[in-house]
């Protein structure tokens, strides 16, 4: 793990130690005294903004400090109002984390598609059930024989950052290790079951962003392929890098055309039994910069496999068959290549909302708890009972797939916000499932947001936007001897209004941090 990564978890740890041992909180915006009331059944509510229910606190009462903000409840009123007059829905709660207490609400029972929300219950499972330290396993396995191998078996075990040069790496220890000769290369992708397209992915087939990518057990590069065109003279064909190697059959070509000419390029990949077919046309200027483009594979049961009998031939490993699925039965393990830890990789859901990410983490989770093939029914029953155990409650949450993407889930503010409290009070939980989500004015998907309180990188939080939708959960961490807040603020039927919605949630959140410090942030 980074070095600047470990000392995050250490810093957030320390924070959340010197708060939430501390008794006492904020209070409501209306400046009421009431602690939450227990959860009832999941459903719309509506009413003017102010205080609401929200997950019953065994911490102490609120203490002096308040949050007692005429901004914050204007900045509500506005948001609530905003997105009801462009003909959408709105909920939100905040609550002061460690006594409870609700700070701000509106219909925050009401169900919504949190977009990439999701996210954050994918993350929570797996820290609880797996670890942080957990690391995935890709190996290479066969019978070597006077330095020839009948059959190489490449098996995957899910993990969603094996690239290109992992698979180099591998290749070259393999030919490192004597081995010559390989006479055909299986792939197992046992690990995970055969439904390679994720739930709700189906809704957009015709999607070839990296975005839409499959999922499988032996996956590279997340199942996308990068396409970079370069120049050459006018009149002659582009030159075409393609990373992974060996995995593509290339159509027709990209003509170099004189200086000045506007750039059109086009890539339009069609479905395969093998190989991805590519077919290219279109022209790039004379001396102007590469261009990349990423498109996702369609069938992704062979691509890494495919990848492999490309570099071993070029490191000096003759293969002299062709590739298949198989080699379930071979056990001797002969190159090993182990990720990062499981707490490392999770910054790619939380800071950077990478959909690939999410979904392979989600059916891992199901395979290593229900044993494999992994599936997304198996994962979303599993997080469900994650919520349970964490005294969170599954109430108002119903998920299909692990990223949020598309039209695959159901929550309310409120069961965000359960999870966000029960998160953030579990010792072995909270510091790492704070470390990934993105900082406000700092990094992933928040860098360009919150960047007045980038020094205070108080603002931790999960974005998630869809066509129509605009969401924000997360927290607000405190200064010294006062307590988070956690929040949720969904809104969705906003087609064509994400960046005013996205504002007005900014400006929601912003005054609600600005309460929280009041009188401790330096000029």
């Amino acid at each position: 793990m980074p070095r600047s990564f470990r000392r995050t978890v250490s810093v957030v740890a320390l924070v959340l130690s010197s708060t939430l041992a501390r008794p006492g909180g904020s209070q409501p915006i209306d400046g009421g005294a009431r602690t939450a009331e227990p959860t009832g059944p999941a459903g719309p509510a509506q009413g003017a903004p102010g205080a609401a229910s929200a997950p019953r606190s065994t911490t102490a009462a609120p203490g002096p400090h308040r949050v007692d903000s005429g901004r914050a409840r204007a900045q509500l009123e506005k948001l609530t109002t905003d997105v009801h007059r462009w003909g959408g829905r709105v909920g939100v709660l905040a609550i002061d984390v460690a006594s409870g207490a609700t700070l701000a609400a509106f219909d925050e029972r009401g169900l919504y598609n949190p977009a990439s929300n999701a996210k954050l219950f994918t993350t929570a499972a797996a820290l609880r059930l797996l670890g942080p330290s957990y690391r995935y396993l890709t190996g290479l396995y066969g019978e070597a024989s006077n330095g020839s191998v009948a059959e190489l078996v490449l098996r995957g075990s899910g993990d969603p950052s094996l690239r290109t040069r992992d698979l180099w790496e591998m290749a070259r220890a393999l030919r490192a290790a004597g081995v010559r000769k390989v006479a055909a290369i299986a792939v197992d992708q046992g690990y995970f079951d055969a439904r390679y397209v994720p739930p709700a992915f189906e809704q957009q087939p015709e999607e070839w962003a990296a975005f839409r990518a499959p999922v499988a057990a032996a996956s590279l590069n997340a199942n996308a392929v990068l396409f970079t065109v370069r120049p050459s003279k006018p009149g002659e064909a582009a030159s075409i890098a393609i990373d992974p190697p060996g995995v593509t059959v290339l159509r027709g070509k990209v003509v170099t055309a004189r200086r000045g000419t506007p750039e059109k390029i086009g890539i339009r990949l069609e479905p395969s039994g093998q190989r991805l077919v590519v077919h290219l046309s279109g022209s790039i200027p004379e001396g102007s910069r590469a261009v990349s483009v990423a498109r996702r594979v369609d069938d992704p049961r062979l691509v890494a496999a495919h990848a492999l009998r490309e570099m071993l031939r070029e490191v000096g490993v003759e293969v002299s068959g062709e590739v298949r699925l198989g080699g379930e039965h071979q056990k001797r393990l002969l190159v090993a290549h182990r990720s990062a830890p499981l707490g490392e990789l999770l910054a790619a859901l939380g800071k950077d909302s990478d959909n690939f990410y999410a979904e392979t983490i989600f059916k891992t989770i199901a395979a290593e708890r229900r044993g494999r093939p992994g599936t997304a029914e198996a994962a979303a029953e599993l997080v469900g009972e994650t919520l349970r155990e964490l005294g969170a409650s599954q109430e108002g949450v119903f998920l299909r797939n692990g990223s949020g993407l598309f039209d695959a889930a159901r929550a309310s503010p409120e069961a965000i916000v359960r999870l966000l409290r029960a998160a953030l009070l579990d010792p072995a939980l909270g510091a790492d499932f704070v470390a990934q989500l993105a900082i406000g004015g700092v990094d992933g998907t928040l860098r360009g947001r919150f960047r007045a309180w980038s020094k205070e990188r108080a603002i931790r939080a999960k974005t998630g936007t869809l066509a129509s939708v605009a969401s924000l959960s997360g927290y607000i961490l405190p200064p010294a001897g006062r307590s988070p807040i956690a929040f949720a603020v969904l809104a969705s039927d906003v087609p064509g209004k994400i960046d005013p919605a996205r504002k007005a949630i900014d400006a929601f959140v912003q005054a609600l941090a600005d309460e929280l410090w009041k009188g401790a942030r330096s000029p």
